[in-house]
């Protein structure tokens, strides 16, 4: 299976959006395709042995019949692009025949049909999208000149339905002449078909002005919507607008500005003050300020030494600065978050899919209820038809649910952006609403809770061992170790190893190492290494303890200890008060280090002397105390606890910034490794639910009000267009609050 990312330009109508997803997806070339609407992007994954082009151009053709004035591009249009950080304000062009728009505009297309199959569109600049906004301004303007004069004029019918007409067809020409393609094109449920039918309608039955007034109050919340649809991707935009414009690439000891991608491994950069960082490196300099707050969300800039890990997306403070590219652009940290965050949306939230369902099958409802309205009433009331008509027009006026389909992804999206902000990157919109349900919040130890550094406190040897042969003999222990506890004793011995004098060497995962060093057996690891040889040894020490043997005889300990993170406590303490009703914490470590750090952070229910594969079944223990619609969070470091970050309904990574395996296993990363993230994106979560179903609510009780009120002769064509139009304008503004938390 093969993927091609492409974006959408020219379609700003959501509707439109999904009515592209839902028929590309039955292409026989796809397999699997997701059409973000907040951000205009499609990620499409199409069968392997289907060609590229071919569904490049199906892809196209496809979307041209749905809105004849939009276009696909594999090259992201500066006006829609999260990565986009070019400072050039240019604002997309409106052309979306579903949302009673019709905008000429120049462009330039030029396709090469090579392998690559580049595509390339001018966008629309600046003065241009103003125009085209002013121009409709100017529209509605003429019209309400046009339709005051035909409401005082007191002459003849004839000239005043005249002018009427003229206002209308001045107005509502674009609708009209949308309704008449999508006919053609067999879209009958669409919003300018509906409301042609609704205002011709009103002109049949005599209504002229209320049918200019309405065509007229819909033209304009239209361009309302579309400002408000415009102000809240820029608002979701700007949070994720952390991609470098360039680099300063280091070319005989000159500096040259290229392209962040033109970089390669190993290449020296230069980062002047009040410059982003481009790509992931080393400090080369001495030292300077960072501020991070792009990635971390923190205020306070973080000091970077000589020899430190720089990341893609940090902003220099002080002087000038020289750096070591270590990674790629494309495996650079801020590229793989803006992936992550623009990606996010393919995984939909419950809530989105059911209202994807929805309004699959809320408008032709509506409509079907509009033509029983119209036609049966009348045959056994005896009313006048004309009355139920103008009833029934109310029915499709509201039978559009394009406040939802709107605001939905766009208020999901914008909290997926909001948190990023915060250092905390969710990755999909089910996981962000999966968060607001969190009631139990299960935790690793190592590197979670605690630091994860861990240094070699007291050497206790036993049997004639001195403090050095102890601590030698564990450092040719652990010499193969990558484990941070078998790190942190080959720093403390601190001297070259020998490995001539090591015969055999055998890990023992949840246990320790077996290793044969100048013909001694010697064992190194915890109480379960010493209960399984039936080694009688010593247990008075706090801390992380490594025992050690020789050929059977115990040789002493050696305690290491982790620092708890400053942040644990609080984070306890912020869990609490945003729902978490059950903490709890999992550890391989023994029964008394494990209850030390639990009532020193205020955790108290504990698993201890846990091996890997018990982890999981522990967890699942603690899972079934959860309510039947309640989730189980765990935190881990990502690595380490990926089987059990698999099995929880939220897995949760301490992504330790610009780690790639924390990042790659986890639904939830938290890039400043800081435990009380997680109650804040549980916030983030709960916020962003709150104002989802605010709109919900909101554009379905309207809706519904009108509906009822119309069926009974107390609603009129305006209260249908506010139920409409003026709702999608709120519901819209209402979830641009979400990306401003």
């Amino acid at each position: 299976m093969m993927e091609l990312t492409l974006y959408i330009s020219g379609m700003m109508c959501a509707n439109c959006s999904q009515k592209f997803e839902e028929k590309a997806s039955k292409l026989a070339e796809i397999e699997e395709i997701h059409v973000n609407y907040a951000s205009a992007k499609i990620n499409v994954k199409f069968k392997q042995d289907s060609d590229k082009n071919t569904v490049f151009e199906k892809l196209n053709k496809l979307c041209s019949q749905i809105e004849p004035k939009a276009y696909l591009t594999d090259k992201e249009p500066m006006s829609l692009g999260l990565a986009s950080s070019i400072p050039v304000n240019k604002k997309e062009n409106n052309n979306c025949d579903c949302a009673g728009h019709n905008h000429s505009h120049d462009e330039e297309h030029s396709h090469s049909n090579s392998q690559g199959h580049s595509h390339s569109h001018a966008d629309i600049n600046v003065s241009h999208s103003l125009s085209d906004h002013k121009k409709e301004m100017l529209i509605i303007g003429i019209t309400i000149a046009i339709y005051a004069f035909g409401i005082m004029y007191k002459g003849s019918d004839m000239i005043k339905l005249a002018i009427f007409i003229i206002a209308y067809i001045i107005i509502g020409k674009d609708v009209l002449l949308s309704a008449f393609k999508n006919i053609l094109r067999g879209e009958v449920f669409d919003e300018n078909f509906l409301m042609s039918i609704a205002t011709l309608g009103a002109f049949a039955i005599g209504e002229y002005p209320e049918a200019v007034a309405v065509m007229l109050f819909y033209n304009v919340g239209e361009l309302f919507q579309d400002m408000a649809v415009n102000r809240s991707r820029k608002s979701i935009k700007a949070l994720m607008n952390i991609k470098p414009d360039y680099a300063n690439l280091k070319v005989n000891n000159n500096f040259e500005i290229v392209k962040p991608e033109a970089v390669n491994i190993g290449d020296i950069i230069l980062v002047k003050p009040g410059e982003k960082v481009p790509l992931d490196g080393t400090l080369l300099s001495e030292s300077t300020q960072m501020d991070t707050s792009n990635l971390t969300g923190e205020s306070v800039p973080r000091i970077v030494n000589k020899g430190d890990t720089v990341l893609s997306g940090f902003i220099n403070k002080t002087h000038a600065i020289e750096m070591k590219v270590e990674k790629t652009f494309g495996e650079s940290t801020v590229n793989k978050i803006l992936e992550l965050v623009e990606n996010a949306s393919a995984k939909k939230a419950p809530t989105e899919k059911f209202i994807t369902r929805f309004s699959r099958y809320y408008t032709p409802a509506v409509v079907f209820f509009a033509l029983a309205l119209a036609i049966i009433p009348p045959f056994f009331t005896g009313f006048n038809f004309s009355e139920w008509l103008y009833r029934a027009l109310i029915f499709l006026v509201v039978s559009c649910p394009c406040a939802l389909v709107v605001s939905i992804p766009l208020g999901f999206f914008g909290g997926i952006g909001a948190a990023s902000k915060h250092g905390i990157l969710i990755k999909g919109g089910n996981y962000l609403e999966a968060l607001k349900n969190a009631e139990i919040a299960v935790f690793d130890k190592t590197g979670t809770l605690t630091e994860g550094i861990f240094k070699v406190q007291e050497i206790t040897p036993a049997h004639g061992m001195n403090d050095n042969e102890l601590l030698e003999l564990a450092a040719y222990a652990e010499s193969h170790s990558s484990h941070p506890i078998g790190v942190s004793i080959l720093k403390a011995y601190n001297k070259p190893i020998d490995y001539g004098r090591i015969q055999s060497y055998e890990n023992l995962p949840g246990y320790g190492v077996r290793a044969v060093i100048d013909g001694k057996k010697v064992l190194a690891g915890n109480e379960k290494l010493m209960q399984e040889e039936k080694i009688d040894y010593i247990n008075d020490k706090f801390g992380t303890i490594v025992h050690l043997s020789v050929d059977g005889s115990y040789a002493g300990s050696i305690s290491i200890y982790d620092k708890i993170k400053e942040d644990s406590k609080l984070a306890m303490q912020k869990l609490k008060s945003v729902g978490i009703h059950s903490i709890a914490m999992l550890t391989g470590d023994n029964e008394k280090t494990a209850l030390d750090i639990a009532e020193k952070i205020g955790i108290d229910n504990v698993k201890y002397d846990l091996l890997p594969d018990q982890k999981v079944a522990a967890f699942e223990e603690l899972m079934k105390l959860s309510s039947p619609k309640g989730k189980v969070i765990f935190t881990g470091d990502g690595i380490n606890d990926a089987p059990v970050l698999a099995r929880a309904d939220i897995g949760i990574a301490m992504g330790s910034l610009g780690s790639d395996a924390a990042i790659e296993s986890a639904d939830v990363v938290i890039m400043t490794d800081e435990p009380s993230k997680i109650a804040e994106a549980i916030k983030i979560a709960k916020f962003t639910n709150k104002v989802v179903w605010q709109n919900i609510y909101f554009s379905l009780g309207i809706k519904g009000l009108v509906l009822i009120l119309g069926a009974f002769g107390m609603a009129n064509m305006w209260e249908a267009v506010f139920a409409d139009v003026g709702v999608a304008v709120i519901a819209v503004l209402n979830a641009t609050r979400i990306s401003k938390i």
